[in-house]
């Protein structure tokens, strides 16, 4: 899926972990992604743990998508700042799923919590 993935690739994610119901991503903040407050802006912090939350949940074969998603920003990110998502499968259920991704900083810092809800296509 990801050598698939040209929006992801045009930002420089590189999933850097996977395994069953789960997956790791990392991007590198450019200047192109600065809001006018100087901060990452928050859709970029969302398209990261949006594709860690695609690698896990199509980690079990069938094609997978987004049903719903959730965010919650909790510190900025600033130019040059690494981050990675870590997504966690929590539940599968039928041809849904839900999983969490926690999008840190390369020191720890926690930079937003997202909840993704996922359902298999046939």
């Amino acid at each position: 899926m990801m050598a698939s993935d040209t929006a992801s690739a045009a930002l420089g994610i590189e999933l850097v972990e996977l395994g069953p119901g789960r997956a790791a991503c990392r991007m590198t903040v450019t200047r192109q992604m600065i809001n006018g407050h100087e901060l990452c802006h928050g859709g970029y912090v969302f398209l990261l743990a949006d594709t860690a939350f695609a690698c896990a949940c199509n980690t079990h074969g069938p094609v997978t998508v987004a049903a719903g998603a959730e965010i919650t920003f909790v510190a900025p990110a600033r130019e040059s700042d690494v981050l990675v998502a870590e997504a966690v499968e929590r539940t599968r259920y039928g041809r849904s799923g839900i999983y969490d991704i926690t999008v840190r900083k390369s020191d720890g810092q926690v930079v937003a919590e997202f909840r993704g809800r996922s359902r298999e296509m046939r």
